[in-house]
This record gives C-alpha cells, sequence and structure tokens, in this order.
C-alpha cells in the first residue's frame, strides 16, 4: 500500500498557517478542524509544520507568549515528508525513526496531502482484514 492510495480514501485537504499568524490562532486552527498539527507554508513552499508537541513546549517555557509569538517562532522548521509513491512501511519508519505523528505529503515542490499516524494504522488496519478474510475463504474453499 502506498501514501497515494491513502489519500485516494482520505482526501487531501491539508490545513494550512502562514508563519507570522499568531501562535494563539494557530492553536484556535488546530481545535476548529479537530487536528494535531498545521502545516506553515510561505507562499506555496513549506516553510515549517506546527504541532501540538510544539504549543507544549512553548507552554512550558512560558505560557503568555501563546497570544505574542508567531508561528515561525515556535514551528519546527526541518519538516520530514514524504511521496506520494513511499510505501506504507517507509512512512512507519520514517515516522517511528523522527518521532512525528505528522506526515505532509508533497510532489516536487507541492504540497499534496498530509497523513497522520491514525491515517497509517487505520489503512494497515483495514490491508490486514481483508488479507484475514482472503485467507479465510481459501481455506473455507473459496478460492
Amino acid at each position: 500500500m502506498k501514501i497515494r492510495d491513502i489519500l485516494t480514501s482520505k482526501g487531501t485537504d491539508v490545513v494550512t498557517i502562514t508563519p507570522d499568524a499568531t501562535v494563539h490562532s494557530a492553536v484556535q486552527v488546530l481545535v476548529d478542524n479537530n487536528i494535531g498539527a498545521v502545516v506553515v507554508l510561505d507562499g506555496s513552499a513549506i516553510a515549517g509544520i506546527l504541532s501540538e508537541r510544539d504549543i507544549l513546549r512553548l507552554s512550558a517555557k512560558d505560557p503568555a507568549q501563546l497570544s505574542g509569538r508567531t508561528v515561525s517562532d515556535v514551528m519546527t522548521k526541518e519538516v520530514v515528508t514524504g511521496d506520494a509513491d513511499d510505501e506504507i512501511g517507509h512512512v512507519m519508519e520514517l515516522m517511528t525513526n523522527h518521532r512525528i505523528r505528522h506526515l505532509p505529503v508533497v510532489e516536487g515542490e507541492t504540497l499534496t496531502g498530509i497523513l497522520s499516524i491514525g491515517d497509517v494504522v487505520n489503512a494497515l488496519r483495514s490491508e490486514v482484514e481483508g488479507e484475514n478474510r482472503y485467507m479465510r475463504d481459501y481455506i473455507q474453499g473459496g478460492g
């Protein structure tokens, strides 16, 4: 299974924000969209990603800074990305090795989607369920 397969069923919408937005407004975007990370775009280029973890780190240091700091001050600037043709095993390895829960998907320089760890788990669960169904049918003489 490839990222492209997951995005086909999940969709390719990505919630984004600009680097000059306040962290407080980014928190509101996360809450309003019920998501754990937002991709930061400078024009059409990925400038970073802001996750709940980034916001918690800021809150732990100085909670009063949530409204005064910009997204570019606290976002993760070295963004790990995936390609639509990446296999799900590679995605799991990337997410595990980099300790990330959100993976923006790019084709060339263009943002084309985002995967969460939940998307990956659901895709694997569906794949395993399908394989189990196939094996049960085969063993019972249906294949």
